[in-house]
């Protein structure tokens, strides 16, 4: 596809506020001791579909990373998934006189395998949310 295409998403994804506790599946390699490590951080949701779940954070999963996504609903239930990091937003230095949203930074992750339970207790959460909430834009560009 080319650059300038514009793709639609096949979830409407919704604003919500949520903790996410992400880990990474595969080992990465510290630089300085050359040890492999499991690197782990929680983070905050700042919208959520059926297919991902985009994060803000200031220290990105490579793109491409598998993840384990673990969610804590607002129903009290907990929505476990394996992910895929989709994509990564950084924040470009603004220009002068040009602020930057402190929150302007963070990854896209893809979910790729959940329990039917858990995609059912998300569901629930996405169903209860939308009563009350916009969807975000369903155009990325």
């Amino acid at each position: 596809m080319s650059k300038g295409e514009i793709h639609r998403r096949v979830h409407p994804r919704l604003a919500l506020s949520l903790p996410v506790h992400v880990s990474a599946i595969d080992a990465e390699m510290d630089t300085t001791t050359r040890r492999p490590f499991f690197r782990a951080t929680r983070a905050w949701c700042a919208n959520l579909s059926h297919g991902g779940v985009f994060l803000r954070t200031s220290e990105p999963f490579e793109e491409g990373r598998r993840v384990m996504v673990e969610i804590s609903l607002p129903d009290g239930h907990r929505f476990d998934s394996v992910g895929r990091v989709a994509w990564i937003l950084r924040p470009i230095p603004p220009a002068s006189g040009c602020g930057e949203r402190a929150d302007a930074h963070g990854v896209g992750i893809e979910f790729l395998a959940a329990a039917p339970a858990d995609a059912a207790a998300l569901g629930r959460t996405l169903r209860a949310a939308s009563k009350g909430h916009e969807h975000v834009h369903p155009y990325v560009v």
